[in-house]
């Protein structure tokens, strides 16, 4: 169980803090169960979770040890785009990858697409819709929560890493 003030990965939101933990009365039911108030870190709206959920995916922030862990892997991850031809199918392969809530599988999607990037850049075209918009949450998701276990900005995530793997 989480604490308040605890900083939480919850489903495909990201970092968000936990505000508040108390009993609530169940919609539509006459039992109250515990439920955690939650704060997005990149929103300003409140989300409010049963505790016990196995429905929506929790776990705690990465610490600044992993976040630091991790961009230093940075520049030892193979990067190989994954292509295919029907965007279901692209669609299903970013999909899955989101729904790890694993921030080496997101950093490796990221630079896959990425790499797509530059190669469309070369052949004088723009990056496909689905990998723009598939890249973009990952980095939501992955910047988030990397400025959470670092202590900074999310504007700062991108400026950090560069430093960080270039230095």
């Amino acid at each position: 169980m989480y604490q308040v003030g605890d900083w939480i990965f919850y489903g495909n939101v990201g970092a968000c803090q936990v505000l508040d933990i108390a009993m609530q009365r169940v919609p539509g039911a006459d039992e109250e169960r515990l439920y955690y108030t939650l704060q997005p870190f990149s929103d300003s709206c409140m989300i409010s979770t049963p505790a016990d959920t196995d429905k929506v995916f929790m776990r705690p922030v990465i610490s600044r040890e992993d976040a630091e862990a991790l961009i230093a892997y940075i520049p030892k991850i193979p990067v190989e785009a994954y292509h295919s031809s029907a965007l279901r199918a692209l669609s299903d392969h970013y999909e899955e990858v989101l729904n790890t809530h694993d921030c080496y599988k997101l950093i490796e999607m990221t630079m896959s697409i990425y790499a797509k990037k530059k190669e469309a850049q070369k052949q004088k075209r723009k990056l496909g819709a689905v990998d723009e918009k598939f890249m973009k949450r990952a980095e939501e998701l992955l910047f988030g929560e990397l400025a959470v276990a670092l202590g900074i900005q999310k504007k700062q995530v991108a400026g950090y890493i560069a430093q960080r793997v270039e230095g």
